[in-house]
């Protein structure tokens, strides 16, 4: 788990993870279209409990609309107190709009805060205006005092609301976080125990944890054996079994039994601290939806004024300022320009929590949306389609002066000496077989070939069939890899081997073409290993490909003007994984830091990656379910405020308007939440 390699990766790019980590969960930064950091702009259930009690008063002391409530009373001078619990109403529990306002004005864009403020400025103080004239004029003007209280209260209530569903809409951090204990055993020289904050621990440790508990920290398990649940963290449903020598993840949790781990990393160079990272990297990248769609945020609120000043001036002529005020106030504050900001990024939230809860790590958010549009993937083959692991398929006698047994000892002991996993699935191969291998006087490499070695006084050479160079009229099974074992000059074995397609392959093939995705597989495996796996799969493929190759075919695929997406290595595909729309590294484990890929796959699942297309299929249809909902609402909602159907007798209060206000953005932020995502495992 050793993430050196990776130092110029994530964690220096967004600083000190605690830091970040602190500053996400300030809220959302939406400035611009209402943004409303809940920390910065007060608790908004606070303010909500303590105006409550406050605004009741009011309410109670006021009419409504100039009309008198069967609850409501009055006594001498009444007017006055009211005019001061108002006043004090709007200095404690308007601070946070005002604040908000103040902070839009600063950016140059002003929004929801901005118009919020105004409509109670406004009722407030022709409400204060109507009092003074009162005892001025003598003349009783119809006050908005009530309007003023409930707008308050609602909007305050409307934010508690609001802040709850948007933390519920994507904050898998926080959910990361949890999975960490505040404290691990350590286990000191003496082999006593001692209890020490995760924070302490130091690379090199040596932690105890029990069953049941959650890991401290990344390392590797010294002592121990245990199924360990990583679902949170890699999208992993089945506990996995851990031995020594294996890696464990902190914040996966210890199924069964005692393990003994080595902390090799710690703070923000843990898995979950660079996932965490991703997230928030993610997340703050605004994508091109998101772009348009705070434009026309932007423009509502000037929208918004513009409608409430012509509504003021048209019911002023037609029939009296108080009516004109109500209309004008209404247009302010039903207006929202939040619902249509935040319809982007809440999805966006929400689906890369979600990918993140599933081992599918989104760097970059515009994937989501070029993907779904893609033409073709580019899949590569071993390790991607089929399982890596090479198998015997079978092993051949070509010289009748050897037995079959005789010739896979042969091939066991020549390969005796190499961890290559061809090597290895020979030698197995001949252990299982109960077949010991011949012992080589030497071995050595025959660049670019095979190998070569001595056995009891004879030269023997295990060659690929092309290095060989001549032809073997024999049968081998669809798909496999010829080697051919010579002994001076002449073939007297061959191994038939392959790797087998995973069981998510042909799945994944299915619902690329499904989704009108063209999928072509490009392997560096030779002309019939990839015929084989691509007629399995019924698909286009590509063989020899070098990785400069498969650069090449998606600059070829790109020039014919398609969207590519290239599934692969995140190492050895490097180039072309940047180079194509989307680029997505499979199997990268606890390796998060891949700089050329654009979303990263911790397992080597092929259900993963069709997972990864539902997933920005599903995004993209919130985005534009969201989207037409924001802009939908405002287009019918703003005219409506203005009175244009109070000929029809139709009109909204002020209060009415503030209540269908923060039901928007709640809708926003409930179908956001109502995203889903099926494993494909």
């Amino acid at each position: 788990m050793d993430h050196s390699k990776h130092e110029h990766g994530i964690t220096d790019e967004h600083g000190d993870h605690k830091d970040q980590h602190q500053e996400h969960h300030a809220g959302h930064d939406h400035s611009g279209h209402g943004g409303h950091d809940h920390h910065h702009h007060g608790n908004f259930k606070e303010l909500f409990l303590k105006s409550l009690p406050l605004g009741i008063i009011i309410m109670l002391l006021s009419p409504m609309a100039g009309f008198d409530l069967p609850f409501q009373f009055t006594f001498p001078y009444s007017d006055i107190v009211v005019a001061i619990l108002s006043t004090i109403l709007i200095i404690y529990g308007g601070r946070p709009f005002y604040q908000g306002a103040v902070d839009e004005f600063k950016q140059k864009e002003p929004g929801m805060m901005a118009l919020v403020s105004l409509g109670l400025s406004v009722s407030y103080l022709y409400s204060i205006y109507t009092v003074i004239a009162s005892y001025v004029t003598v003349e009783q003007i119809m006050d908005f005092f009530f309007e003023f209280a409930s707008l308050l209260l609602i909007m305050l209530l409307g934010h508690w609301i609001e802040m709850k569903a948007i933390g519920e809409a994507g904050d898998a951090q926080e959910e990361l976080a949890k999975l960490v204990p505040k404290d691990a055993h350590v286990v000191l020289d003496d082999d006593s125990i001692e209890t020490r904050p995760v924070a302490d621990l130091k690379v090199g440790d040596l932690i105890r944890v029990q069953a049941g508990e959650n890991v401290p920290a990344d390392g590797t398990i010294e002592r121990g054996e245990s199924r360990v649940n990583e679902a949170l963290l890699t999208g992993e449903s089945k506990a996995v079994k851990k031995g020594p020598g294996d890696e464990v993840i902190g914040g996966s949790t210890n199924g069964e039994g005692v393990l003994y781990i080595k902390v090799l990393e710690t703070g923000d160079k843990s898995f979950i601290s660079q996932v965490q990272d991703l997230i928030s990297q993610a997340q703050s990248q605004p994508s091109r939806a998101e772009n348009i769609a705070q434009k026309v945020a932007g423009w509502l609120f000037y929208i918004a004024v513009t409608a409430a000043l012509i509504a003021f001036v048209v019911w002023t002529l037609i029939a009296d300022i108080p009516t004109a005020v109500k209309f004008a106030i209404t247009t302010l504050v039903i207006a929202c320009p939040h619902a249509l900001g935040l319809a982007i990024p809440l999805v966006t939230a929400r689906s890369t929590s979600l990918g993140a809860s599933h081992g599918l790590l989104v760097k970059d958010r515009e994937a989501l949306e070029i993907a779904q549009d893609a033409d073709v993937m580019i899949l590569d083959k071993t390790g991607t389609l089929t399982t890596g692991e090479f198998k015997v398929l079978d092993v051949k006698l070509l010289n009748e002066k050897y037995t079959k047994e005789e010739i896979i000892s042969l091939l066991a002991g020549i390969e005796g000496g190499s961890s290559h996993p061809i090597a290895q699935s020979i030698i197995s191969f001949a252990d299982q077989e109960g077949i010991s291998p011949v012992s080589f006087d030497s071995i050595d490499v025959i660049s670019g070939a095979g190998v070569e070695g001595k056995a009891n006084g004879h030269q023997y050479q295990l060659i690929s069939q092309k290095a060989y160079g001549r032809n073997l009229d024999i049968d081998i099974p669809k798909g496999a890899t010829l080697s051919v074992l010579v002994e001076n000059d002449d073939a007297i074995g061959a191994v038939a081997l392959g790797d087998e397609l995973k069981a998510t392959s042909k799945e994944l093939i299915e619902a690329l073409k499904n989704n009108n995705i063209e999928p072509i597989m490009a392997t560096g495996d030779n002309e019939k290993a990839a015929q084989g796996a691509a007629e399995d799969l019924g698909i286009e493929y590509r063989s020899n490909q070098s990785p400069q190759d498969k650069y090449e075919l998606v600059k070829t695929l790109k020039e014919e003007g398609k969207k590519v997406i290239m599934v692969g290595d995140g190492v050895n595909d490097a180039p072309s994984l940047a180079l194509a729309d989307v680029g997505i590294a499979v199997g990268a484990g606890t390796q998060v830091t891949l700089d050329s890929a654009d979303v990263i796959l911790t397992q080597s699942d092929p259900g993963d990656i069709e997972s990864f297309i539902e997933l920005a299929h599903k995004t993209t249809s919130k985005m534009k379910q969201n989207l037409f909902w924001g802009a939908g609402y405002n287009f019918i909602a703003i005219p409506l405020a203005a009175g244009i159907l109070a000929p029809f007798g139709f009109t909204l209060s002020p209060a009415v308007g503030a209540i269908l206000m923060s039901v928007s953005t709640v809708l926003v932020a409930i179908n956001a939440i109502l995203l889903r995502l099926d494993p494909k495992k």
